[in-house]
């Protein structure tokens, strides 16, 4: 999630201004990397699949990056507009691409991550995002609610878990099955804050300019 300036604190100098966004930078490869393992995955090895395992263990790593770089840039006044953009454009690449990945033609049969799924993922980021946009241009707050963050937790949780089940298992098992329900339904319910904001920003009326 974007992070939001420390103002008592001096702003950040040296290593310490660039950390956090080395770290989004290696979020993004470390993605690059997991999605192209998930590319040439061989989802008739068995009886344990190794890519899968690799696969978690990147996303893990991934997803350790992003509490890692927040956390830092808050805490050393490292905030930056490089970080504001691309370090949400990681979460959401890493995020998305999994389940897109997951969702698809090879891993499809094995993940438990319906085509759906990864529809209805998809379009509640990219509804948010664009409205976000939209609001925040005309000086509108438009910050991420609770249930957002929440969502993120269960999305960043439900992958890894998917990939586990998915190394040692032929086919989707309990595991994969309930942690891809859980991240879509989570995905779903974390929209509706926003779509009430939404419809009553649009409501509110206008003043000229």
């Amino acid at each position: 999630m974007p992070s939001m300036p420390n103002s008592s604190s001096p702003p950040a100098i040296g290593y310490r201004a660039k950390l956090p966004n080395a770290l989004t930078l290696g979020r993004l490869v470390l993605t690059i990397v997991f999605i192209a393992a998930l590319s040439f995955a061989d989802p008739a090895e068995a009886p344990i699949r190794d890519w899968a395992i690799w696969a978690c263990v990147l996303f893990i790593v991934a997803a350790l990056t992003d509490a890692a770089d927040g956390y830092l840039a808050r805490k050393w006044n490292a905030v930056s507009k490089f970080g504001r953009i691309m370090d949400p454009l990681a979460d959401k690449l890493l995020v998305l691409g999994a389940f897109v990945m997951l969702a698809g033609r090879d891993l499809g049969g094995i993940s438990g991550v319906a085509p759906w799924m990864a529809v209805t993922i998809l379009f509640r980021e990219l509804l948010v995002t664009t409205a976000r946009s939209v609001f925040e241009s005309s000086g509108v707050d438009f910050s991420a609610a609770w249930s957002g963050k929440i969502k993120m937790i269960l999305q960043s949780v439900a992958v890894p878990l998917i990939l586990i089940d998915i190394a040692t298992s032929a086919e989707p098992g309990p595991l994969a099955i309930w942690s891809a329900w859980a991240a879509t339904i989570a995905t779903a319910v974390s929209l509706v804050p926003y779509l009430t904001r939404i419809a009553g920003l649009m409501r509110a009326p206008t003043t000229p300019d």
